[in-house]
């Protein structure tokens, strides 16, 4: 396996950004065989065309990706304009495989991909997926059931208007990506972008995803407590900004899973958030710091 090819690029249209990834990707290897894209959300339309585009100028089969809002390249962020980043790999005959439109249960997986998962186990999957899928979350611990790592890397899609994926082909919503085999080395790392902003608490009362009480106190005002009384006078202010975080057991390095802060209620003291929690579950409170995104980053 050589060293992936690259390029990215702004432009005015979806042609000239995709030329200009090619001219930066230059001679195109021809053992690659998997190709990934992501593209800004002001080219979502365009997806048909540019994957035409891309395989037409590479000859390479294989295509996964998605639409963001922004992309993040080699040292450059795209936001708010027309902009595509596409990555050439290079992996052994048969150690991955593309999958798309899953939603509700996995039938579609099975009957479609039974044969290779038989043979080459799934070791871990880049996914994308749709935000608006209401049953997301048992989406994904179903597939990753499928690995025998049990870890999904990957991400939500992300529009202003419509949201849009390649997986072979374009599709416009469930979850899509490619599984890896242990033929494939794989190296993850993660940043949340977040700084904790207060100690380790524990939910002690909660129904679904409303937190009631955390250290047998008003989950609301464990949260008003943390933040401190800026934000805790104008809680308006902390949409986007204070999320919850829930502690990885067993993880050494301190690791958490940031969760979004999804409703309040003052009146109740009620907290609601993106996770199904627990009584006994571990939560934090932490906001969202670009320096410490920043340093994840050039440390990864």
């Amino acid at each position: 396996m050589t060293a992936f090819r690259f390029g990215h690029a702004a432009a005015n249209d979806w042609e000239a950004a995709a030329d200009a990834c090619l001219a930066q990707i230059g001679a195109v290897p021809a053992a690659a065989n998997l190709g990934f894209v992501y593209v800004a959300d002001a080219l979502s339309e365009d997806l048909a065309l540019i994957l035409d585009r891309l395989q037409t100028a590479t000859g390479v089969p294989h295509w996964v990706g998605t639409v963001g809002v922004g992309i993040c390249a080699t040292g450059v962020e795209y936001y708010g304009e027309p902009a595509i980043a596409v990555m050439l790999g290079e992996f052994p005959p048969g150690s991955f495989r593309v999958f798309s439109g899953l939603s509700g249960d996995l039938d579609v997986l099975e009957a479609e991909h039974r044969a290779w998962m038989a043979e080459h186990r799934p070791y871990l999957a880049l996914v994308h997926a749709d935000p608006a899928l209401t049953d997301i979350e048992d989406i994904l611990e179903e597939l990753a059931a499928r690995t025998s790592s049990g870890f999904l890397v990957g991400g939500l899609a992300s529009a202003r208007e419509a949201v849009g994926f390649l997986a072979d082909g374009v599709i416009r919503s469930g979850v899509s990506g490619v599984f890896f085999s242990t033929q494939v080395p794989i190296l993850t790392r993660l940043t949340q972008g977040c700084s904790p902003i207060g100690p380790h608490h524990r939910v002690t009362a909660a129904q679904r995803n409303i937190l009631i009480e955390i250290d047998h106190k008003p989950a609301l005002d464990v949260l008003k407590e943390d933040v401190g009384p800026e934000l805790a006078g104008d809680l308006a202010r902390i949409g986007g900004l204070i999320f919850a975080g829930l502690p990885i057991p067993g993880s050494d390095t301190g690791g958490y899973l940031v969760r979004n802060l999804v409703g309040l209620d003052p009146n109740r003291g009620l907290l609601a958030i993106g996770h199904m929690a627990g009584e006994g579950d571990p939560i934090l409170f932490c906001r969202r710091d670009r320096g410490t995104a920043r340093e994840d980053l050039i440390r990864m």
